[in-house]
């Protein structure tokens, strides 16, 4: 049901995006810093830059179709991804009291 609608892809690829930023802080850059081991880093990397990226348009088309302002909810949500456990914040606070109809 969550992938039929843009709001619902967007919240979708929040999670996903959220995990994988989690994944790379508290996981894959101890291993690489403190153990020598960047496998996970060079793996998890371009999936996150990757997500990051989906993310971004995501919110900038579910921006548009909303008719949201930038200076008051856009930046918001755009700042989330880049902050751990930030789009699992703003999936709660914001995106989930959207009404699903676009």
């Amino acid at each position: 049901m969550l992938l039929r609608t843009k709001l619902g892809r967007l919240r979708v690829i929040a999670f996903l995006e959220g995990i994988s930023l989690l994944v790379l802080v508290f996981i894959g850059v101890p291993l690489k810093y403190a153990y020598g081991n960047p496998a996970l880093v060079k793996t998890m990397g371009p999936i996150h830059g990757l997500l990051f990226l989906f993310f971004v348009l995501n919110t900038l088309s579910v921006g548009i179709a909303y008719k949201w302002e930038f200076r008051t909810t856009t930046w918001k949500v755009l700042l989330a991804c880049v902050i751990p456990f930030g789009t699992f914040y703003i999936d709660r606070k914001i995106l989930s009291k959207l009404p699903p109809v676009i």
